[in-house]
This record gives structure tokens, C-alpha cells and sequence, in this order.
């Protein structure tokens, strides 16, 4: 029986994380549960889990849910550093890393000091500070088993590979809601829009990073960190039917592919079971009907943001950091409607370009960089938006 910490239970693959749990009782408990802002739906998790602890981030909340589990035998606690600190509880065996953008950060590091398994869901962990990350985990002698559907599918081709070395990585990318669409048609797309993929059924956040490519340039990132890959030799292929997972070339010439349905349990089960394959209800491929498997060069010219992620790779140092600063806050911008979709990747480049340099960061360099992209990116904003009123 593993005891499983769910760190952002109620975004997407947190409330996913749970149906894996659910229908596996006899091998998950659910210890620790938090989320940030939705505490009726954090409340309703908890009463059917009975976890030992809950956590709401926003301590505005705080009231709300111990009203709502006042009649539960269940600690809760509230705020960011209750989150970070939570898991280091001594009956935590595996911590689910699911909270969106930045703020899984620290929690993970503390995890990882904690001795804890860590199911990666949380990219943006890597991509800010993946070289701290590694060093850690090294250290630590922890395991990290990737949540993302694209790096457990490599994480699954190289099982049994033991140091045969990796050729090549090929990252699979569906393309989003726009793929084949030009500068021109861009300008003028709405979040509306943007927030309906093809294939999956993400968070808000990470389905118009999916739109704009981000989300394939910081898997890039985090295949670097994960695999020990060069950059130029992880490619991106836009792949819309987004059955083949991801794929590894090796130095023979031989080359291993993941397949599947698009349904994030799949991977989410794999990590935590590792290193069995127990049995599940999720739907299986049929091969009959998905005959068409097409693969293309990503259009970089127009999809500039996952240039843009390879720019901030190759830069190295704290680079990364600001690219994803950047990024969530022109995300934001763009959700709430200050921003146009192709105008995101203008600001995120000045960001890039002006934000100081570091080479070899700690983490308080991280922290810093992290405050000082933000600061920039929203000033870069708020001067696009008075040049668009001229």
C-alpha cells in the first residue's frame, strides 16, 4: 500500500490521479490532498478519501474549509508554505506533483529532501530549474517517474535499455487548435478558441500553452533535464491523431514508439506503479480505426514560442526561468483578454533579452529571476497595450 501526497488535487490531472486511485484501493491510500482556490471541490475529495491532511493554498479560503470539514477527522491547513512543508510528512510515500506553473517549485524541492518517489506532473519544475532539480535528486537518491504522457512514453522505451545510448528523442506534438494556421489568423484568435484541443482535456493554463507550443518547447526542456538528451537532439513532431506518445531513437538506428489512447490515466497509473503494469479499465487502442498516423515538421516561424523554449535551452543558466516567468504571465494576460495570442511571444522575447543573466544559478538566483521576469514581462505588457491605442 502506497500512501500518495496530490499536490493540486483539483486541477485536471490531480482529479484524474484520484479515478487511478479509486479504482486501485488495495494499493493507494490518499494522504495529503491540496489545491489552491477550489475549496468546495477540495472539500468533497477529502471526505470521500479521508485523507490525513488537506491544504488550500489561498489562506482566504482557510474558514471555508474547516467549516466544511468540521465534522471530519482531517487536519487542515492553509497557505503556500503549508503546502511546501506538507510534504515532508513521514507517511508519505509518493508525492504527485500537479500543481500548475512555478509555485510546484519548492514543494518538490522539499519533497525530493524528504526522501520522497516524485510523479512529475509539474514540467515547469524542470524548465525553471532543472540542473538544481538533477543535483538534488542525485544527492537525495530519489526517484522522479514523469507524469507527462510524452516523457513517460520515453521513460517507457528506455526501460530495459539500461546505457545503450539515446540517438535521438521524438516528442510528439498534437499541434492544438490552430495547427496549420498562419501569423494572420493567430492575431485575432480569442482564449475561447484556444481553450479547445482536439485531443485532451487539460487545465486552462497548459491547454493555451498547447495552443501557442509552449507546453512542446518545455517538454523539450524537460527532456533535456529527464534524459540526459543535447538539445539538438530532442525534435519536435506534430502529431494530430496523438496516439504515438513519443518516440526513441538509439545509436543502431533501431527506434522505439509508445502508443495509446489519449487519456492521461494511462500515464499517471504507469508512474505510480512502477515498475508493474497492473490492469486497468481504460479504453483500449483499436488499431482498426486508426489506420491514418501522420507526423510534421512544427511550424516555428509562426508557432515562435517553441523557438523561443529552444532559445532559452541552449542560453542554459537561468534562461528557462524567465521564459516560463514570462510565459504564465502572458498567459494570464491572455485569458483575461489584455493580450493577443501572437502578442505573447513579442513580450516573451523582449523578457528573455532583458532580464539578467545568470550562468550558474542557486536557488535564491531562481527565486530572484522568477520576481524579476514577472516584473518585466508585465511592464512589457502594459507598453503593448498603449501602443495598440495609438
Amino acid at each position: 500500500m502506497k500512501n500518495i501526497a496530490i499536490l493540486g488535487s483539483t486541477g485536471s490531472i490531480g482529479t484524474q490521479t484520484l479515478q487511478v486511485i479509486e479504482a486501485n484501493p488495495e494499493r493507494f491510500r490518499v494522504e495529503v490532498l491540496t489545491a489552491n482556490n477550489q475549496v468546495e471541490l477540495l472539500a468533497r475529495q477529502a471526505k470521500q478519501f479521508k485523507p490525513n491532511m488537506v491544504v488550500i493554498g489561498n489562506e482566504e479560503k482557510l474558514g471555508e474549509l474547516r467549516d466544511l470539514l468540521r465534522d471530519e477527522d482531517i487536519k487542515v491547513y492553509g497557505g503556500s508554505d503549508a503546502i511546501a512543508q506538507v510534504v515532508r510528512t513521514s507517511t508519505i510515500d509518493v508525492v504527485v506533483t500537479a500543481m500548475v506553473g512555478y509555485s510546484g517549485l519548492l514543494p518538490t524541492i522539499n519533497a525530493i529532501k524528504a526522501g520522497k518517489t516524485i510523479a512529475l506532473a509539474n514540467k515547469e519544475t524542470l524548465v525553471v530549474a532543472g540542473d538544481l532539480i538533477n543535483r538534488l535528486v542525485e544527492e537525495y537518491k530519489v526517484a522522479i517517474l514523469p507524469v507527462d504522457s510524452e516523457h513517460s512514453a520515453i521513460f517507457q522505451c528506455l526501460v530495459g535499455e539500461h546505457n545503450n545510448p539515446i540517438e535521438k528523442i521524438l516528442l510528439t506534438a498534437s499541434g492544438g487548435p490552430f495547427r496549420g494556421k498562419d501569423h494572420e489568423y493567430l492575431r485575432t484568435v480569442t482564449a475561447a478558441q484556444a481553450l479547445k484541443h482536439p485531443n485532451w482535456h487539460m487545465g486552462a493554463k497548459v491547454t493555451i500553452d498547447s495552443a501557442s507550443m509552449m507546453n512542446k518547447g518545455f517538454e523539450a526542456i524537460e527532456a533535456k533535464w529527464l534524459f540526459g538528451v543535447e538539445p539538438s537532439r530532442i525534435e519536435v513532431l506534430v502529431h494530430p491523431q496523438s496516439v504515438v506518445h513519443s518516440m526513441v531513437q538509439f545509436q543502431d538506428g533501431n527506434v522505439k514508439a509508445q502508443l495509446g489512447v489519449p487519456d492521461m490515466r494511462l500515464p499517471i497509473q504507469y508512474a505510480l506503479t512502477y515498475p508493474e503494469r497492473v490492469h486497468s479499465d481504460i479504453p483500449r487502442l483499436d488499431f482498426s480505426v486508426c489506420s491514418n498516423l501522420t507526423f510534421e515538421k512544427p511550424d516555428i516561424k509562426t508557432f515562435r514560442n517553441l523557438g523561443l523554449a529552444y532559445e532559452a535551452m541552449n542560453r542554459g543558466g537561468n534562461a528557462p526561468c524567465v521564459l516560463n516567468a514570462a510565459n504564465e504571465v502572458m498567459v494570464a494576460a491572455f485569458l483575461r483578454g489584455e493580450i493577443s495570442f501572437t502578442a505573447m511571444s513579442d513580450v516573451i522575447e523582449k523578457t528573455l533579452d532583458k532580464v539578467s543573466f545568470i550562468g550558474q544559478p542557486t536557488l535564491e538566483d531562481y527565486i530572484a529571476t522568477d520576481r524579476e521576469g514577472r516584473r518585466i514581462a508585465e511592464q512589457l505588457k502594459i507598453e503593448n497595450a498603449k501602443l495598440k491605442m495609438k
